[in-house]
């Protein structure tokens, strides 16, 4: 006789073990707190670009919000509760953007890509919550020179370098006052699952937002300096899969830079209050 499914329980490929483990289960069912970890490492860079090239990056029912300012984020995080202690880093890419839903106008940073050096949260991010993650080795950051350098690699082809200097602390009211000056829903996302068997057609399409709030995220201490970044052009013989990426974010003009922030940060959230973003003419698309 086959297995059923449990009601209410959380289901990822292979589902034939039953439900799965992860950010939002953990091995008795629990939830996991997300208060005293995980232990946060941002390094932020930003710079101007052009409204023409941001805007033909964006999903069906967005447009660009604000300026046309790209901010690339390198981040270290550690001590994971549900990776038993483990941990992993990133690097995200954000624009402004504004999605028309049926709700009204929803304004925020929109992910364009966020590559990570661990399967198990891609895939957890990917299929349950809808962010555009991928692979990529992301070696811890060095210090040169009084300067922070963090680097991108795919099978040993070097695609990204970022770098910030000129590093002054921030006091507690400048910190607060950088959180409060900050008009945004959270961030945005394009959740994307393809048909299969049937190319150009989705089993499930639509926007989705992480809110802003993280109430158990404290920030104990956040730099600002200047900084500086290069995305390197790739060949498909170097990144098969994701050369077009990496060339379309290294086509982008880099007009001026806008700073840099490095933050440290402790707790979180399991991102368990993701909202789906109904488009206008009704609800999301899944087939």
């Amino acid at each position: 006789m086959s297995y059923q499914f449990e009601p209410a329980e959380l289901y990822r490929m292979p589902t034939h073990f039953g439900p799965a483990t992860g950010p939002r289960r953990g091995p008795d069912g629990q939830r996991f707190a997300c208060k005293d970890t995980p232990k946060t490492t941002a390094i932020s860079v930003s710079f101007l670009s052009r409204q023409e090239q941001l805007s033909a990056l964006l999903p069906p029912g967005f447009s660009l919000g604000a300026e046309p300012v790209v901010t690339v984020t390198a981040t270290y995080m550690k001590e994971i509760e549900w990776l038993a202690g483990r941990g992993y880093n990133m690097l995200g890419v954000t624009i402004p953007a504004i999605y028309h839903g049926k709700a009204g106008l929803t304004a925020g940073s929109f992910l364009l890509v966020l590559w990570e050096n661990l399967t198990e949260p891609i895939i957890t991010g990917r299929e349950e919550l809808g962010y555009s993650k991928i692979f990529a080795d992301l070696p811890e950051p060095v210090t040169r020179n009084d300067e922070l350098h963090c680097a991108a690699n795919w099978d040993g082809f070097r695609f990204m370098d970022l770098s910030v200097g000129q590093l002054q602390p921030l006091s507690a009211e400048q910190i607060t006052g950088n959180a409060v000056a900050a008009k945004s829903a959270g961030t945005l996302h394009y959740k994307y699952m393809p048909r299969t068997g049937e190319p150009g057609r989705a089993d499930v399409q639509y926007a989705v937002l992480t809110p802003i709030a993280v109430p158990n995220r404290v920030v104990t201490s956040m730099s600002r300096g200047q900084g500086k970044l290069q995305f390197h052009l790739a060949r498909w013989e170097d990144m098969p899969t994701q050369y077009m990426i990496v060339n379309a974010l290294h086509a982008l003009d880099v007009l001026e830079y806008r700073g840099a922030t490095v933050s440290h940060t402790v707790g979180g959230k399991d991102l368990s209050d993701m909202q789906i973003l109904l488009a206008p003419e009704g609800p999301a698309t899944s087939l």
